[in-house]
């Protein structure tokens, strides 16, 4: 199977195209600051390249004080050689994340449920053990002790087409049925399995499937166009940048239509671009379209032991930035907001690269970011 990581460490852990974006109040970074912003870049495309660098990143920084830098790095389709462009679509993995946690706190404003609801008060297609003692709020928070599903051996073995609908329960239920890590809300595990259980909770209250109620709740109010979140077609809508794997030669795989929408789901389906991403990302660490309460809750984040930062509620947190990393099949993005200075930095990268003892490629770059512009908030 082309492996399906899903994972987000949202604690944080040649060709260029340059295309700018901006408003009446954005004005852009000095030139010498975005010439050693994209030496960096640069570095660290190679570090967690191949024979090749990695093929392209769009990166994103909007501060009001500092300024502005919206580029692309690099290529979105190898074999045309395309120059990447920032209007080019990713597949942003666990950032579905984000999405799926807002639906869940609106609900529970709206008094449909609460985040400390056991999950035998809903109905769910799977039988979940010790469902008496696994609360919504430990689900988002990555502390119920159940098993990532995508961890299964026979699931990393899984190998058929993406045009092949996945049977999410039964897989799920094949990873419900294992032993659990530890008691639930003792400690943190990052599990995706968490995540497909809460957007069958959205559908179990709200009769409607999670992708309704993220278009109808979210995308559409926010004029969110480029944002998407497919249930069938496991194709990308235009523009998009492809996605790349390193195979066994240190080559790059072309693997944009690796996986059936329905084996991600809720954990990690959604697609989307830099702009939308770049509204979405200060909107759901500030206000987050919830109350007041509930943002509060979203933003508790526990310390997570080894690591210099925490998780909240499908949210985390490191040295003053809040925002979440998403890595799917050929594709991997990171999302901050740094609220002391009203900043937003953005890392779309066209492929999931990980480095052993290292962070994502993203979060690697937005590292190399923050050490320029924000010395003092550098994120682990």
């Amino acid at each position: 199977m082309k492996k399906l990581s899903l994972c987000a460490a949202a604690i944080f852990a040649a060709a260029m195209n340059v295309s700018a974006w901006a408003d009446n109040t954005d004005h852009p970074l000095p030139d010498a600051t975005q010439a050693e912003i994209a030496k960096v870049v640069a570095v660290e495309l190679k570090a967690y390249g191949g024979k090749t660098p990695v093929p392209g990143v769009v990166v994103g920084i909007w501060d009001p004080k500092l300024g502005t830098m919206f580029r692309g790095f690099g290529v979105s389709n190898l074999a045309a050689g395309k120059p990447m462009s920032v209007d080019d679509k990713f597949r942003i993995g666990s950032n579905t994340k984000t999405f799926v946690v807002t639906v869940i706190l609106q609900l529970a404003d709206e008094g449909k449920l609460s985040i400390d609801d056991t999950l035998d008060k809903f109905k769910l297609p799977v039988k979940v053990p010790n469902a008496g003692h696994i609360t919504l709020r430990q689900l988002a928070e990555m502390r119920s002790g159940l098993l990532n599903f995508y961890a299964l051996p026979a699931f990393q073995a899984y190998d058929k087409p993406a045009s092949v609908p996945f049977d999410i329960v039964a897989w799920m239920q094949k990873g419900l049925d294992q032993p659990a890590l530890f008691p639930p809300g003792t400690k943190f595990d990052y599990s995706n399995t968490n995540y497909i259980l809460l957007g069958m909770v959205i559908e179990a209250v709200t009769h409607n499937t999670v992708a309704a109620e993220i278009e109808n709740r979210i995308l559409k109010p926010l004029k969110l166009s480029n944002t998407s979140y497919p249930v069938t077609d496991p194709g990308m809508p235009s523009p998009y940048t492809h996605g790349y794997m390193l195979n066994a030669k240190n080559e790059w795989d072309d693997e944009t239509v690796a996986l059936n929408p329905s084996v991600s789901g809720a954990a990690g389906v959604m697609i989307s671009d830099a702009a939308d991403m770049r509204r979405w990302v200060k909107l759901y660490t500030t206000t987050g379209m919830v109350s007041a309460a509930s943002q509060k809750a979203r933003l508790s984040c526990i310390p997570v032991p080894g690591r210099n930062g925490g998780f909240g509620l499908g949210i985390g947190c490191s040295a003053g930035w809040l925002g979440y990393t998403g890595g799917i099949t050929g594709y991997n993005t990171s999302g901050y907001y740094l609220p002391s200075h009203d900043a937003t930095v953005i890392a779309f990268v066209n492929s999931q690269r990980e480095v052993p003892g290292k962070p994502d490629v993203s979060q690697a770059i937005l590292r190399a970011i923050a050490r320029i512009l924000y010395p003092d908030n550098v994120p682990m």
